[in-house]
C-alpha cells in the first residue's frame, strides 16, 4: 500500500479517497486528509482559479458569508486593536466591512497582496477565511500564523471541517482542487496542543485560536 507523511505532523498517512480526479490520504496521527503534492494545481491555474471567484465586497451574500468572523472581531476587540486578513483574496470584503467601522487592518494574499513586510509584524487578531484548505504546507503556515499573534491575540478561521456529514467520496468541498487538507475535529486539536494555542473554539461557522 502506498503512504505519504502529513503534511501537517509528519505521521504516516493512507489512502483514504480514490475517485477520479480526487485522490486524498488520511493522517493516522492527526486525522488530517489531504491530496498528495503530485496533484496540486501549478501556482498559475491557482491563481486563475480565484480570479474566477469574482467576489465583490459590495456583495450582500458575501458579506453574509464573512460575517461569523467580522462579528467576532466586532465583539471581541475594540477600533484601536491591530489586525491582519490572511488571504484576503480578490475581495477583501473582511478588511472592508471592519474599516468601515474603524478598525484597522491589513490585508495580506500570496497571489493578490503579497506584501511580505506584513508578515514580521504582530497583531493583536489575524483572520484567516476560507484559506487554511488551500495550505500547501500547513505545519508552516500555522507556525506563521501563530507567529503573528501578540499575547492574547486571537486566529478566526472558517472552514468546512469533514464531521462525515456524509461519504467524503460523496462531500462537496472535496471537489474543489484547491482544497488541498481537509480538517476534521480532531485535526484541529492537534493544532492547538502543536502551537500552543490557550483555547481552541468550535462552532458551526467559526473556529477561534486563542493565544
Amino acid at each position: 500500500m502506498i503512504t505519504h507523511n502529513c503534511p501537517l505532523c509528519n505521521s504516516n498517512a493512507t489512502q483514504f479517497c480514490d475517485k477520479p480526479k480526487h485522490l486524498f490520504y488520511k493522517c493516522t496521527n492527526c486525522a488530517g486528509i489531504f491530496r498528495p503534492k503530485h496533484t496540486f494545481l501549478s501556482a498559475e491555474e491557482e491563481k486563475q482559479h480565484y480570479e474566477e471567484h469574482n467576489n465583490d465586497v459590495f456583495d450582500e451574500r458575501y458579506q453574509a458569508f464573512v460575517s461569523p468572523i467580522v462579528e467576532a472581531i466586532l465583539y471581541d476587540f475594540s477600533p484601536e486593536a491591530k489586525g491582519l486578513d490572511f488571504g484576503s483574496g480578490t475581495g477583501p470584503v473582511i478588511a472592508k466591512m471592519l474599516t468601515d467601522k474603524d478598525f484597522q487592518v491589513q490585508n495580506y494574499d500570496l497571489f493578490f497582496a503579497n506584501e511580505p513586510s506584513l508578515l514580521k509584524q504582530k497583531y493583536d487578531y489575524v483572520s484567516c477565511c476560507e484559506v487554511m484548505e488551500h495550505f500547501h504546507h500547513p505545519h508552516q503556515e500555522f507556525e506563521l500564523l501563530k507567529r503573528l499573534l501578540l499575547p492574547n491575540g486571537k486566529l478566526y478561521c472558517k472552514t468546512e471541517v469533514f464531521n462525515k456529514q456524509k461519504p467524503f467520496e460523496n462531500w462537496y468541498y472535496k471537489d474543489d482542487f484547491t482544497h488541498v487538507f481537509i480538517y476534521q475535529l480532531k485535526t484541529l486539536e492537534w493544532i492547538k496542543s502543536e502551537f500552543s494555542f490557550s483555547n481552541l473554539i468550535i462552532k458551526e461557522k467559526l473556529i477561534v485560536f486563542e493565544n
